[in-house]
């Protein structure tokens, strides 16, 4: 089957009550991903605790029931963190199966890899007990995500040569931030000859929502049809030997924008590359926090205080970016989630379990008291 470029990750779908991320929107994310299938697109990228567990179900009734399995192809992920022993990845396996409804996962990563996620993959011979079960049909393409060193990505892909592609955070906000290292990653997995699958192309939303004027000013004189989030999904698009960008896409507009964008796709011009780095610039300056709420801080009671890091962090940065000095809504909103139970920023007993989790590298113990002082 031959798809086109666009993937949807089954991570940030319409919820029915924004505060529970498995309160999923069933009829809305069936006819998203309808949509999604009509317009040519065929690949959805789902986990195992996204949605709080609940993802990998919701794809199976809003896809694999309804839908030929000729016309969709499905990623899913050995979830490194949630491995306690050896024998969960057999029960978790096959766990994705029953829930996905599916005979066979067409791509399938071992999730996150980082230091800590290598050393418990080489004690649970997590990558021999996938080869396995690539052998027996159930996988058909196996690969990795990867949130570390461009260095520790050298040795896996050295000493695993068989792995088959690499799925990356890039994104152009990202591309020379030294903590990350998006573009040394990208160059040591097309110095391996791997494809690779983006994530993140449009940072957890913020270079949609988050942008200043003047950058978007910038963006609209280059091309006064092309929407903010596009530019993003374009510069990923460019990168040669890019099989694949995804985007959680959580309502029509998005799913609209982000079709259209890479139905016929052309890369990006030498010009256009020059205007998002002046872009980049702009953006470099305006945002306190790099954080893409993907939650895995707070996933599996990784912070012993309930502290509601990612939705924190992100009322943080709008809060800097607000223009209205009279009222905070940002301040309202913070309060509303504490009152609900949720613990304040100020409660951080500076443990760092959620720095150890987090794939951005964050200090996050540092940003809590910054997030404590403003809102508190």
């Amino acid at each position: 089957m031959e798809q086109k470029r666009l993937g949807y990750g089954w991570m940030r779908l319409p919820l029915l009550d924004p505060n529970h991320k498995d309160s999923v929107d069933i009829e809305r994310a069936s006819a998203l991903a309808d949509e999604f299938i009509r317009r040519g697109f065929t690949y959805f990228d789902t986990g195992y605790m996204y949605h709080e567990y609940e993802s990998e179900n919701v794809l199976r009734r809003c896809v694999v029931e309804r839908h030929p399995r000729d016309s969709y192809t499905v990623a899913d992920k050995m979830p490194m963190v949630n491995l306690k022993e050896q024998e969960d990845q057999v029960r978790i396996f096959d766990e994705q199966l029953r829930k996905t409804g599916l005979e066979y996962f067409d791509y399938y990563l071992l999730h996150n890899l980082n230091s800590r996620a290598c050393e418990k993959a080489k004690r649970f011979d997590t990558i021999n007990f996938l080869r396995e079960k690539k052998k027996e049909g159930f996988i058909r393409k196996l690969g990795f995500s990867f949130h570390d060193t461009a260095e520790l990505l050298e040795q896996i892909l050295r000493e695993n040569p068989d792995l088959e592609f690499v799925q990356l955070q890039i994104n152009y906000l990202d591309w020379e931030n030294e903590g990350i290292q998006s573009r040394k990653c990208y160059e040591v997995a097309r110095k391996y000859g791997k494809p690779v699958i983006v994530m993140e192309p449009v940072k957890g939303g913020t270079l949609a929502n988050n942008v200043p004027e003047k950058a978007q000013d910038l963006f609209r004189q280059a091309h006064s049809e092309w929407s903010v989030p596009s530019w993003a999904i374009r510069f990923a698009a460019s990168l040669d030997g890019v099989m694949m960008v995804l985007s959680g896409m959580g309502d029509e507009d998005q799913l609209a924008d982000n079709c259209s964008t890479m139905e016929n796709f052309v890369p990006l011009t030498e010009e256009e590359q020059k205007v998002i780095v002046q872009a980049r610039d702009m953006i470099n300056d305006t945002i306190a926090i790099p954080c893409t709420g993907c939650r895995y801080c707070v996933e599996g009671g990784s912070c012993p205080q309930n502290i509601l890091i990612p939705n924190y962090f992100s009322l943080y940065n709008v809060e800097q970016q607000d223009t209205n000095p009279s009222w905070s809504s940002q301040k309202e909103y913070y309060t509303n989630l504490v009152a609900q139970g949720y613990g304040k920023a100020s409660d951080c007993i500076e443990c760092l379990q959620c720095e150890a989790a987090c794939p951005q590298h964050i200090p996050v113990a540092r940003w809590l008291k910054k997030v404590g002082e403003t809102f508190e």
